[in-house]
């Protein structure tokens, strides 16, 4: 059994509540807890207990983490009205998120960061060196090379980096994350042909299936779909976070490798450039997208249905 710790900003992006349905539903996991992050009193937190709820797992550990920053915010805070009801905070004492991302590590969870990193980093100051010992996955990151241009692609989308670049630095500098960059989590992708079995697998898959069509609509993003030939035709969104669960969780469907990888503040943002030299940073280059869907399919439906107990 994979102990699981999830550190999320869901409420937002809808791909959290899809990774956290996933690691709800993957064979072999252990979902121990979950901490959330940028979350003014509480807010997502009442999202993820909401969503706990709905597959019956209100037995999973929760805390709501920092409300801020290390740094300025690179984009402002965004709680999009994708629920089918209104939904009441669920504030925690300030160190709550700190002592439960903790007591995972302690436990052996490995923790996956599908968000801003400030929860992290804020364990790392507490405690140095525990995240490294227990093991972090990082949804984010772009390591450019020296002879790119400004900017290169993905540095400045690369939002879970950059909304809290301080933090980013402290993790990438002294966790050993494994990194699920954005241009490889773009490849794996939520389309309308999944919608008939996300309804079918019950509320949650519903739910699923509701927020990811909306986000969809208010983004743009099945035009996306059709103006880029990589792009499936019927793209409702990315699978960013789901992707950095599944590694998490010891999925073998991505190419993992070492980069030589120079971090630093610079202009605003936080840069990783390949250098020789420079210490070795793990990232994940390459996924196997349709086994990856099947996966994350086969996952939601058995966390829908109750099925999935540890």
């Amino acid at each position: 059994m994979t102990r699981i710790h999830l550190d999320t900003d869901l409420g937002s992006d809808t791909d959290d509540l899809c990774a956290l349905a996933m690691l709800m539903g993957w064979p072999g996991v252990d979902l121990v807890g979950v901490t959330t992050n940028t979350d003014p009193g509480g807010r997502r937190a009442g999202y993820v207990e909401y969503a706990l709820r709905m597959a019956e797992r209100e037995e999973v550990p929760l805390a709501a983490g920092a409300e801020g920053t290390l740094a300025d915010l690179y984009v402002p805070l965004a709680f999009p009205e994708y629920w089918p009801e209104e939904i009441g905070a669920r504030p925690s004492p300030p160190s709550a998120a700190v002592d439960l991302l903790a007591a995972s590590a302690e436990a052996g969870a490995t923790v996956v960061a599908i968000g801003p990193y400030t929860n992290l980093a804020l364990v790392e100051a507490v405690r140095p060196g525990l995240l490294r010992s227990a093991g972090v996955v990082v949804m984010g990151g772009h390591v450019t090379g020296p002879g790119d241009g400004f900017p290169p692609w993905g540095t400045h989308d690369d939002f879970n980096v950059q909304q809290d670049r301080v933090a980013a630095r402290v993790v990438f500098e002294r966790c050993d994350p494994l990194v699920v960059p954005l241009a490889v989590a773009a490849e794996v992708t939520l389309r309308s042909a999944h919608v008939p079995r996300l309804r079918a697998a019950g509320p949650l898959g519903s739910l699923l299936a509701d927020q990811a069509q909306a986000h969809a609509r208010d983004n743009g993003r099945t035009e996306l779909g059709r103006a880029w030939p990589g792009l499936p035709d019927d793209l409702l969104n990315f699978q960013y976070d789901p992707l950095a669960c599944a590694v998490a969780a010891g999925w073998d469907g991505v190419t993992v490798e070492e980069i030589p990888t120079a971090v630093e503040l610079r202009d605003g943002l936080l840069w990783m450039e390949r250098r020789e030299g420079a210490p070795p940073l793990r990232v994940v280059t390459g996924v196997d997208a349709p086994r990856f869907d099947e996966a994350w399919l086969r996952a939601v439906e058995r966390a829908t249905s109750g099925a999935v107990r540890p």
